[in-house]
């Protein structure tokens, strides 16, 4: 059975960033908002992550995750977003027709606008291309959620986490949660990645987590279940057998980016996910991009406020503003990754919360922020708060008042 269906708004994924899209979006009751998501529950993310520290920023609380994504799908609903779950979005039929199966059949979508917020993942451990056997008992962080938070399913007694940032000790807190201790938390920074306060937390009593910086797994060792880890200090290359049954792979994000690559949109070569400008327009007319599918990965109450942004663009283009096709690309300069949004348009509003969002690979505690363009310095600013690795480093976006839309590239750079 193939069924079609017409919406003003499709929206491709149920998350903080889609959802929130929705409820901006489906407030005008003249125009109908469909949410596709694959889950069979929508709310992404946060809803197998049972801890606090969601919806600071956009609603201004702090809950569990589940609380904050219940809260999500209330609010879209509320609004009038008619939400689809197990719906997997598989292809384009046309520039703005979805190709879409569910359990019912397939399924078009023909919609005026469409907004991609199907978000990131962490790469899995063949993606990280560490030696040794294949036992069970190795996660990525959303695989061991889903694992106890949704299944209340058990893993292992004692665990070793790779990677130090905010989603590690959200891995360890699940851990401890499931009757798991932390033997160890391993990264090839200098140090933890982490907000200090996290950093401060883990060597309490409560959680009493070692932080092995400069350091790496170089072997995965045990069949068919896991028994060690060999870790390898990446300075002196010693080398230290860690028993576990338990190994959590955290962090190093991929934006899902399968729809907007294979129907043709411009995409980022560092963030790899869609090139979008500051009112988070693809390459595409009529097709947006938000969340962490754009800056892999920020936390949920960020990706949800790039769907509060979204709604005047999208708008806008509905009713019937001209598309604007000049500006120029934003770039940014090593040890900074990359920098989202990646285009600068004229007559364009500042990004959302008024900040850039970069990535950057190197620690800086007090950054130099230097702007140029053709040649020339256009701004600079020292910022209070360090450029640290493993999180986002926001700027305020007025660095950009001095831009000619009309020159070369603006690069950001560390001065």
């Amino acid at each position: 059975m193939n069924t079609a269906v017409t919406t003003d708004v499709a929206i491709v994924g149920g998350g903080p960033a889609g959802l929130t899209a929705a409820a901006e979006l489906a407030r005008d009751r003249s125009r109908s908002v469909l949410v596709l998501d694959r889950e069979s529950v929508a709310g992404g993310i946060p809803r197998h992550c049972d801890h606090l520290g969601y919806g600071i920023r956009d609603m201004k609380t702090f809950i569990t995750g589940p609380a904050y994504a219940h809260k999500l799908v209330d609010k879209a609903t509320a609004a009038g977003a008619q939400i689809r779950t197990n719906a997997t979005v598989t292809g384009w039929a046309d520039d703005r027709t979805l190709e879409v199966t569910s359990p019912q059949g397939r399924l078009t979508v023909d919609a005026r606008a469409i907004i991609l917020a199907t978000g990131a993942r962490e790469r899995p451990r063949p993606a990280r291309l560490i030696p040794g056997d294949r036992p069970s008992g190795v996660y990525t962080t959303g695989q061991l959620q889903n694992l106890v938070h949704l299944h209340q399913r058990k893993v292992g007694t004692r665990a070793v986490v790779v990677g130090g940032e905010l989603v590690s000790w959200s891995a360890v807190l699940t851990l401890k949660h499931a009757g798991c201790s932390t033997a160890l938390m391993t990264t090839t920074y200098p140090s933890p990645e982490s907000y200090g306060v996290f950093n401060l937390a883990g060597k309490s009593p409560i959680l009493g987590v070692e932080v092995a910086t400069r350091t790496r797994v170089t072997n995965i060792i045990g069949k068919p279940a896991l028994e060690a880890v060999e870790i390898e200090n990446i300075d002196t290359g010693e080398r230290q057998i860690i028993d576990c049954d338990t190994l959590v792979l955290t962090g190093d994000w991929i934006p899902d980016h399968e729809l907007a690559r294979i129907t043709g949109l411009d995409m980022d070569t560092k963030t790899k996910g869609p090139l979008v400008d500051t009112a988070l327009r693809t390459s595409r007319d009529g097709v947006f991009a938000i969340g962490n599918l754009l800056h892999p990965v920020d936390t949920a109450d960020i990706a949800a406020l790039d769907g509060r942004h979204v709604a005047e663009s999208v708008r806008n283009y509905l009713g019937g503003r001209p598309p604007v096709h000049e500006g120029v690309r934003i770039l940014a300069d090593a040890p900074l990754r990359w920098i989202s949004p990646g285009v600068l348009r004229p007559g364009d509003s500042a990004p959302a919360r008024n900040r850039l969002l970069l990535w950057t690979d190197t620690l800086v505690r007090i950054p130099k922020v230097v702007v140029r363009q053709d040649g020339k310095v256009i701004a600079r600013k020292t910022l209070l708060w360090p450029a640290s690795p493993g999180r986002v480093f926001r700027v305020p976006s007025s660095v950009l008042d001095k831009a000619d839309t009309r020159g070369g590239p603006v690069t950001v750079s560390l001065g």
